[in-house]
């Protein structure tokens, strides 16, 4: 087991990068307090080549819009249309209040474009225009605020749109397709370099049946919005759309468990043995961690009391123990983290949505919750010597 993945950089590095721009509420990206120094663009640095296919069969390539956004050495960026870096500015916000940061797809055919050094995110939109907006953050300088797809007063909320997120320096690239916080449309990465990879590409007929699986569990349709989305059930739960107490019987269950005997964790620093003491679940072995009985919010966030310091110890236990509660493994398997997908999801009381998002997905592999990488089921490739990366949106 690899736990927060000392050999890669996983969604959870990635987002670190980004200074956690994905918020419960219109996220605003962090800035460092300094601008881009002396002008307002940087030319790519080691730029990597980025083809953008529409293979949606729904939208032709006038109707679909790419937005690259993130964070280069601290600071708040945007990639332009001929490659280069602008930093956000509140003068991009035009007269109804919102940036036009969209670069617009090749009359027909493959898009190419080009990815300089940053960590972000490429958005696509569908049928209309995304409207990001240039606020001034806490410390007085200009921030972005994303789309947040699943807040229903969000002014993207009616736009149907989804994200690839990467972090590209001079150790290589790292990406994945994410489904953390919604699902919506299906998009697929192909990274070329040393090795020749692909993630996130759907079975036939994938998103109409992650729809579908989404819908046939009562507590959790209502994250299905029309055929536009399905919000990830820890943002339902924070808009009244999902039970609060949805995964309290598994959790009181493993509490109960292992009161009365151990549970192992094996991590790359060793293996923790912990059990209940005292109301808390206390491992011993490379360091004593322990943590508080979590919530369902914790649970499904991987946040609270399973939240995941990068120190090498109680991070990684963290990171094991939120994919087995989301996995509902804990209880069946007492040696975590489980490593074969056969024994995930069996339990009733199961994060459905995460199950249902890697049932769609060809290889099986998805980013339902933000500890899907443990045991390397997430939707995630890298390489350290990459020539080129591939975004295709896949059918509908």
């Amino acid at each position: 087991m690899t736990s927060r993945h000392p050999r890669r950089l996983g969604r959870r590095k990635v987002l670190f990068a980004l200074g956690g721009a994905m918020a419960a509420a219109p996220a605003v990206a962090s800035l460092a307090p300094h601008a881009l120094a002396d002008s307002n663009r940087t030319t790519a640095a080691g730029a990597l080549p980025l083809t953008v296919v529409n293979d949606t069969g729904a939208f032709d390539n006038a109707n679909v819009h790419v937005y690259i956004v993130g964070n280069q050495d601290g600071r708040q960026v945007r990639v332009t249309p001929d490659g280069t870096l602008a930093p956000v500015a509140l003068s991009d916000n035009g007269a109804d209040g919102y940036t036009d940061y969209a670069i617009d797809l090749a009359a027909s055919g493959e898009t190419s474009l080009s990815l300089p050094h940053l960590s972000g995110r490429i958005y696509v939109s569908l049928g209309a225009k995304l409207k990001f907006k240039v606020v001034t953050d806490g410390n007085g300088n200009p921030a972005l605020q994303y789309p947040a797809g699943w807040v229903a007063t969000d002014p993207n909320y009616p736009v149907l749109h989804d994200c690839a997120e990467f972090t590209y320096n001079s150790a290589g690239m790292f990406c994945n397709t994410t489904m953390v916080d919604m699902f919506s449309v299906p998009l697929s990465i192909r990274l070329t370099g040393a090795q020749d990879q692909t993630t996130g590409t759907l079975r036939a007929a994938g998103r109409d049946g992650a729809f579908a699986a989404v819908r046939q569990v009562e507590e959790f349709a209502p994250l299905v919005v029309d055929d536009t989305r399905i919000i990830a059930p820890g943002h339902g739960l924070d808009a009244g759309l999902f039970p609060a107490d949805w995964f309290a019987p598994y959790i009181d269950e493993v509490w109960s468990t292992y009161t009365g005997k151990d549970v192992t964790v094996t991590t790359n620093a060793g293996t923790f043995t912990g059990r209940v003491r005292g109301g808390q679940l206390v491992f011993t072995g490379p360091a004593q961690v322990s943590f508080a009985r979590p919530s369902t919010r914790d649970v499904l966030f991987c946040d609270g009391a399973l939240a995941a310091p990068n120190n090498g110890t109680t991070g990684p236990v963290a990171a094991v123990l939120g994919a087995g509660f989301n996995r509902s493994t804990l209880v069946s398997t007492s040696a975590q983290p489980t490593t074969d997908p056969a024994s995930f999801y069996r339990s009733a009381l199961t994060n459905h949505y995460a199950r249902a998002v890697h049932a769609a997905t060809a290889d099986g592999k998805a980013y339902g919750f933000a500890f899907d990488d443990v045991a390397d089921f997430a939707s995630y490739v890298q390489d350290t010597a990459p020539t080129g990366i591939r975004l295709t949106l896949t059918p509908f």
